[in-house]
């Protein structure tokens, strides 16, 4: 049975509880680094942080409801070749899946890393983040989101962590059981493999029992797949036909932040930054005269298309695209829904299991067998 732990919270502050823990971590010597979402100026995102001087951590705050960006990509930049020391990356589980993916696509290793998954509540739209925190203390209110989902703001989390159906952590060494535990009193951390269990140990933590966690996670995962669903269902009624596929993304203005910002997409030259579309001007008028006015940037919708044919097996529906869209284009609904089904005739849940290959990369003498007897 996994050793749990537990972070005894002071002063009903388990901001601070957490930042004691990793300041834990970070005096193991065999424990470089700290990857972690910081507040570097007091306000604003938090944003994902290498920290190795203890005292930065006093602005370490993980518990916000805010993403600036998925931190899978950060840690694939730290890891591919060996950064020489042991790096502690704290992380949430559509991060873990995604680095998990990049880890079979031999862009990152797992090799000199400790993952520390935490419970997902969900956050905020980096504007919403902005506007949710005003001018309050931000590391104070993010305890009062875990307790009661929206610290009574008024406002939803993002979209796509309502649709998000795993909120708990795999392939964490070491995880904060954050659901449906009393986080003002203490904090309960999972030591989830060997090497979670040897650094827990040395911290020399008490053990507790969780209760009541198994029950809130079913009932939270069933409210966020019925909004998942109804998402792909309404989702699928706005883009049934190529025009309304092109309605859907009219406002794009091929600035590429969605492919930046996620994290699967890792081609280190994409063709869209080659001069494959830059086309001639007189292609551009050729067009014009014969639809009688041609949409200025051209092949936006080709762009999202090819994406989502490159990428679609491997989605975490981390909700990044949208987060990142400077149009407000609900990008993710569609690649969610693009995905579903891309990975449900793969069988294949990314992120899950290292041990799995991607869809693609293996031949499968038994996929797709439908199809093979109608074209028989």
């Amino acid at each position: 049975m996994a050793t749990i732990a537990k972070i005894q919270v002071s002063n009903s502050n388990p901001v601070a509880a957490v930042q004691d823990f990793l300041r834990g971590l970070l005096e193991d010597e065999s424990v470089g680094g700290i990857l972690v979402p910081v507040h570097l100026f007091g306000k604003g995102l938090p944003m994902p942080t290498l920290v190795t001087d203890p005292e930065m951590l006093s602005g370490a705050d993980p518990l916000a409801p805010a993403y600036s960006m998925n931190s899978a990509k950060l840690l694939s930049r730290l890891t591919r070749g060996r950064p020489g020391e042991r790096i502690v990356a704290v992380m949430r589980p559509c991060e873990i899946r995604a680095f998990v993916e990049l880890v079979k696509l031999n862009q990152g290793s797992l090799d000199d890393i400790v993952i520390v998954g935490l419970d997902c509540m969900g956050a905020y739209s980096n504007t919403d983040y902005k506007a949710y925190v005003a001018d309050r203390d931000a590391m104070e209110i993010s305890a009062a989101f875990h307790e009661s989902g929206n610290d009574s703001s008024g406002m939803d989390i993002a979209p796509a962590c309502r649709a998000c159906e795993f909120p708990n952590p795999s392939n964490a060494d070491i995880i904060l059981a954050l659901i449906g535990a009393d986080i003002k009193d203490a904090i309960p951390v999972v030591a989830d493999s060997a090497r979670g269990e040897a650094l827990l140990n040395k911290m020399g933590l008490p053990e507790m029992s969780i209760e009541g966690r198994k029950e809130k996670l079913e009932s939270l995962v069933r409210e966020r797949t019925q909004y998942r669903d109804a998402m792909i269902e309404r989702t699928v009624a706005q883009t049934g036909n190529l025009n309304e596929l092109a309605e859907y993304f009219s406002n794009c203005v091929n600035c590429y932040n969605c492919r930046v910002a996620c994290p699967v997409c890792y081609c280190k030259e994409c063709v869209f930054n080659t001069d494959v579309f830059e086309h001639k001007p007189w292609q551009y008028m050729g067009w014009a005269k014969n639809k009688g006015g041609l949409k200025m940037p051209t092949d936006t919708v080709f762009f999202h298309l090819t994406r989502m044919v490159h990428m679609s097996t491997a989605c975490v529906g981390c909700g990044q695209c949208s987060n990142a869209c400077p149009n407000d284009i609900p990008v993710m609904e569609i690649f969610r829904t693009v995905a579903a089904r891309t990975q449900q005739s793969f069988d294949y849940l990314p992120g899950k299991s290292l041990d799995e290959p991607p869809p693609l990369s293996v031949f499968k003498e038994d996929e797709f067998q439908d199809t093979v007897s109608h074209m028989a």
